[in-house]
């Protein structure tokens, strides 16, 4: 088992940043893949970005590259999503969750989630 704890969302107005975690707990934090994903009202869960345990690669959604940057410390066993230019369209529920697999943009492929964290921003 591994337990996943979001923090940092809050409300922000439109321009300015957040920075969410993410703390792991239980099994080794090593060596899942980790995921950021959102959910508005009403809307599907989606795709934000993701990092490889090998080499920390990062992934991205098209509408969060150059905005958002995900990294991750296995030390701390803690993974980070640093957002700039937060903009109204990103209010929604951010979860981080872990997999093995390399499906990085496929929720379905994630075994682990948090809770997650509301992150609001306004105009």
């Amino acid at each position: 088992q591994v337990q996943l704890v979001e923090s940092g969302g809050g409300l922000v107005q439109a321009g300015g940043s957040l920075r969410l975690s993410c703390a792991a707990s239980g099994r080794t934090f090593s060596p899942y893949n980790m995921g950021w994903f959102r959910q508005a009202p009403g809307k599907e869960r989606e795709f934000v970005a993701a990092i490889s345990w090998i080499g920390g690669y990062a992934y991205y959604a098209d509408s969060m590259k150059g905005r958002f940057t995900i990294s991750r410390d296995n030390a701390k066993n803690t993974v980070y999503l640093q957002m700039n230019n937060l903009k109204p369209e990103d209010t929604a529920l951010y979860y981080c969750a872990s997999t093995p697999l390399t499906r990085y943009s496929d929720y379905e492929a994630y075994n682990y989630w948090g809770q997650g964290t509301q992150v609001t921003v306004s105009r």
